[in-house]
């Protein structure tokens, strides 16, 4: 099942950041030239979005409706079990205390010249949020992306999941409504993320977009980047789990394979002080994927790049762990302290036995949207902070400029800009 590995092997790490760039490459393979779907629809609008809308969703619709009026937003949202209206109900509840303790405040000094010199937030305008549709239509994505823009301020959420003739899931409707969405539209695709850049007739154009979506979409975000803000380039899901002889083997299994079942590029990585529960759980994986609905996505992703990693001291875990930089981190290990404070590349953590990453992807608070790939080397998951924007505010003095500015010429003399050396030379002379 899980391909074994020791630590102890030589040069260890960077056979292990080989394997890590292999998953990367492996599915970098295809490459999608999305160029001319984003200029189709920058030029012909709503008629190119409906074109490929057609084109790659393969329904025959004679429909030319993207946008979901007030009236069939209030409908469908009737239709949500009431289970279900309940546990999104509490999972907006918790994300939104959480994202709420995120708000940053303004703040101000002046300094021994008096210059004022302060910092402001401003949120973004319009953002809008792509949510996947078909057999992955998570209301989970809806929360996770709506509710820290809404804490942040920002005052027009546009979001648009794949319904284009067809029906929609009524828990994305819902969740949508519940975070004040302003408008939502019914397709997906790279046409999708080209109407939000650029705007059509019915698609209102936006600074940011975020969600998650297929490599298609992955593709055109990192393409239109620039035109707007995207919010990550994220790959597919993974899960590093810390664990020792005191470790249940069962919860492990599972927690391996919630990851697994989302894509056969996932990847879940086991590391263990415990050759014996590492052979425990490859026994206990075999036993859980045989019922799994999802069996055949999460046998091959663990077959493919599942990992059993032996690491035999504190430090050989650690160092594995901020090499591999993974998405989600799992630490069920007796010296959790002692290993918390040396890791500095994971996405999320989630501490002690009780605490499995399905439950950060739902309901405890924090942000699922979180980097993948060993970007967590750099980046950080989604937050409010995402949807503002800083501002510096600078107000110089005229005894300030008079003590501050011989020097702003001698740097700018240094690097040859002579216009800006000028333009404190001009401040600094003597009026007549």
């Amino acid at each position: 099942m899980l391909k074994f590995f020791n630590t102890d092997q030589q040069s260890f790490l960077r056979k292990l950041d080989i394997i890590l760039s292999k998953r990367k490459l492996d599915q970098r393979k295809k490459s999608f030239n999305i160029k001319k779907i984003l200029l189709d629809v920058k030029n012909q609008g709503d008629k190119a979005v409906i074109k490929y809308e057609l084109k790659f969703s393969k329904i025959k619709s004679k429909s030319k409706k993207l946008r979901f009026t007030t009236e069939e937003i209030n409908k469908i949202s009737k239709f949500i079990d009431k289970d279900l209206k309940k546990s999104i109900d509490l999972a907006y509840t918790r994300i939104k205390r959480f994202h709420s303790k995120q708000k940053f405040t303004s703040f101000k000094f002046i300094d021994t010249f008096k210059n004022n010199l302060s910092y402001k937030y401003s949120p973004i305008n319009k953002v809008g949020v792509y949510v996947p549709g078909g057999t992955a239509s998570y209301p989970s994505t809806v929360l996770m992306n709506c509710i820290p823009a809404k804490v942040a301020g920002v005052k027009d959420i546009y979001l648009t999941t794949p319904a284009f003739g067809s029906k929609v899931n009524p828990a994305i409707i819902y969740a949508a409504k519940k975070c004040g969405v302003k408008e939502i539209y019914r397709t997906g695709g790279a046409q999708s993320i080209a109407a939000f850049t650029y705007g059509t007739k019915t698609f209102k154009k936006v600074n940011k977009i975020v969600g998650p979506g297929n490599a298609f979409v992955a593709a055109a975000k990192k393409e239109v980047y620039g035109d707007v803000g995207i919010d990550m380039v994220a790959g597919p899901s993974e899960v590093t789990i810390i664990a020792d002889k005191d470790s249940n083997p069962t919860w492990i299994a599972s927690d391996l394979i919630a990851q697994a079942e989302h894509d056969i590029f996932a990847q879940s990585i086991l590391i263990s002080n415990s050759k014996d529960l590492i052979k425990s759980v490859n026994l206990r994986l075999k036993e859980q994927l045989k019922n799994l609905p999802k069996k055949k996505i999460a046998s091959t992703s663990i077959k493919n790049y599942g990992l059993a990693i032996y690491a035999n001291n504190q430090k050989k875990i650690i160092d594995t762990v901020n090499t591999i930089a993974p998405e989600h981190l799992e630490i069920d290990f007796k010296d959790t302290k002692k290993i918390l404070k040396k890791i500095n590349n994971a996405g999320s953590i989630f501490i002690g036995k009780f605490s499995p990453e399905a439950i950060g992807d739902y309901i405890a608070g924090p942000n699922h949207v979180l980097p993948t790939s060993g970007s967590a080397k750099f980046s950080s998951g989604l937050s409010v902070s995402d949807f503002l924007k800083r501002h510096s505010l600078i107000k110089i003095t005229k005894t300030g400029i008079e003590r501050l500015g011989p020097s702003v010429i001698n740097l700018a003399k240094h690097e040859n800009l002579h216009g800006h050396a000028n333009s404190i030379k001009i401040r600094l002379k003597k009026e007549n």
